[in-house]
């Protein structure tokens, strides 16, 4: 390996990285969900729904997730395909209780 030289030292082309840097891809962090709280329309008659995408959970979790926000929303709701979708507008709320879980959620949409 030939030395490069630089302002603070000498710095290796080629120097053998740590384990730890090695073992970690760009963009896949463990643990790291992107939970997406939006608003959708879209075939419910204009009805709005707000959708929670991006759950890092099984069906049975999902199901429990899902009774939970029901309850602090009032509102009704289901889990079709790994997504919960809960009726109307409720995205700062779920935002915000998800925060409280330990889940990085963001919301998305207008």
């Amino acid at each position: 390996m030939k030395p490069r030289h630089t302002f603070r030292g000498v710095v290796l082309r080629q120097a053998p990285r740590p384990p730890a840097a090695r073992d970690k891809s760009p963009g896949a962090a463990a643990g790291a969900a992107r939970v997406r709280v939006g608003r959708e329309v879209a075939g419910r008659g204009g009805k709005g729904v707000t959708v929670i995408t991006g759950l890092p959970f099984d069906a049975g979790q999902l199901e429990e997730l899902a009774t939970k926000l029901k309850k602090l929303c009032g509102a009704g709701g289901a889990v079709r395909d790994g997504v919960i979708e809960i009726q109307g507008e409720h995205r700062d709320r779920l935002v915000a209780a998800l925060g409280k879980l330990g889940l990085e959620a963001r919301r998305s949409g207008g």
